[in-house]
């Protein structure tokens, strides 16, 4: 039901801040234009519904360690993210 009002907001923000911005003069350029700007929306926009950290973090595809790799039920020491040496063991 309210997937239209995220829907909405999302479109405002991206005429507001790319579109009405931007003179495109081909279909090409306003493709790469938006491909760039959901680039930057995604991975550097920080949003304030989100607590101030961006999708990319809050959904977990940000670049850097995955979130399975830290959790603390692996000790530090044969940790490959905390201690990455040859002989670290992987526990399953």
């Amino acid at each position: 039901m309210f997937d239209n009002i995220f829907v909405e907001r999302l479109w405002r923000t991206v005429k507001v801040e790319e579109v009405y911005l931007r003179d495109y003069q081909t279909v090409a350029e306003a493709t790469w234009s938006l491909g760039r700007y959901f680039e930057f929306y995604n991975h550097e926009r920080l949003h304030q519904a989100l607590g101030y950290r961006t999708p990319a973090e809050v959904y977990g595809v940000a670049v850097g360690t995955p979130v399975a790799l830290l959790a603390p039920s692996v000790p530090a020491a044969v940790n490959p993210v905390t201690n990455p040496s040859k002989n670290s063991q992987i526990f399953v």
